[in-house]
């Protein structure tokens, strides 16, 4: 029988998530048949509106009256939304896919993961860490695992926008401290974070800085002149200590004028270095010993990680793809009862560094994580 899905959030990430269920059957012939089955949210008219464009056979304004009686939940709603339903869904057995940050506070990601591992590894938990999930990722993994760097010396990070420079950029949840729990930092820096633990490894030790340049926005649409203040950052930097003794440095932003979504990771080794940018997820930049500059790997042949499901070589893949990808190893999890990851623990652990982040900006000094 198919897996029958309910999605709570019809916005960005439910068109992502619904156009990637979309796609299964057509390129992942062997992924679980899955019917799209209720989609939830709060106002009727639009919620009917976004089933029919998003393929759902059915709606519910109360994810209570669904996380019990579908197979999947996948909670895409706004960061304060994440901790009551997935939980709820955990605690009958329903496995649950939540976007990222796991949770607008550590209280709450902590709940959430508790609830997780209460469930057990035959209910997957999965945290929406989509950029595990781009083939030149995947390919930089195998690189490091087989040693091809040699010993890491430095990662750096960066995930610069620029969509907040106008200060008459309407206000949203985004820029709400109890809605959203942090901005660029939670928003942007969670996907650095969990890159960096998935490709290098665990972090020791932090130094944060925050900083927000507009600290009050216009509300769209509000018939008046109502103004709302920015409770969140705009931006953040920060320096790492990894466990195996390479140093770090880490940013993003949401004034980094003429950046788009531009996420990009660096990894310097004793024998090698390696550079991989979003706006150009096909490809990655590659130093090997001996090299005298870096060589530009096309991502695209049938043997790197998922190509083999798409085009033939060279026929390069997009943004939208990475959805495909990561709801197919899910479901597949699902359908297998098997563990999931990145999971909530993952989700936990990006968490921990964030608040860590946060704390030391507001104290001064470099923040230990716990073991």
């Amino acid at each position: 029988m198919p897996l029958e899905v309910g999605v709570l959030g019809y916005g960005f990430m439910g068109k992502a998530h619904a156009n990637a269920m979309a796609r299964l059957p057509m390129f992942f012939p062997d992924a679980p048949a899955i019917d799209r089955s209720v989609l939830i949210g709060r106002h009727e008219s639009a919620l009917a509106d976004a089933a029919d464009r998003l393929g759902f056979d059915a709606t519910a304004t109360d994810w209570r009256d669904v996380v019990d009686d579908v197979d999947v939940f996948y909670n895409l709603g706004p960061n304060h939304v994440h901790r009551e339903p997935s939980v709820a869904a955990l605690e009958v057995g329903t496995p649950v896919f939540c976007e990222k940050p796991l949770a607008p506070t550590l209280e709450d990601a902590e709940a959430m993961a508790a609830a997780a591992r209460e469930a057990g590894d035959d209910v997957p938990a999965g945290c929406a860490f989509n950029y595990r999930f781009v083939p030149a990722i995947q390919y930089a993994k195998r690189l490091l695992e087989a040693g091809d760097l040699g010993e890491i010396h430095h990662v750096r990070g960066r995930y610069l926008q620029d969509w907040l420079v106008d200060p008459e950029a309407p206000w949203s949840w985004r820029n709400d401290a109890e809605m959203a729990g942090s901005g660029a930092l939670g928003d942007l820096g969670a996907h650095t974070i969990d890159l960096l633990r998935f490709l290098v490894g665990e972090i020791d030790r932090v130094s944060g800085h925050l900083t927000t340049f507009v600290d009050e926005r216009p509300v769209e649409g509000a018939g008046t002149d109502e103004i709302r203040p920015v409770t969140v950052d705009d931006a953040y930097s920060a320096q790492l200590e990894l466990e195996n003794g390479a140093m770090g440095t880490i940013e993003a932003s949401r004034f980094a004028t003429g950046h788009k979504n531009d996420h990009t990771i660096e990894i310097h080794g004793s024998d090698g270095s390696l550079r991989f940018s979003l706006e150009r997820l096909n490809e990655l930049e590659v130093l090997r010993d001996g090299d005298r500059g870096y060589e530009t790997i096309l991502v695209t042949d049938e043997d790197d990680p998922y190509i083999d499901h798409w085009w033939p070589p060279g026929h390069v893949i997009g943004w939208e793809h990475l959805f495909v990808h990561e709801n197919y190893e899910f479901l597949c999890a699902v359908a297998d009862e098997s563990e999931y990851e990145p999971n909530f623990a993952d989700g936990l652990a990006a968490q921990r560094i964030l608040d860590a982040i946060e704390k030391s900006d507001n104290r001064g000094e470099w923040i230990s994580l716990e073991s």
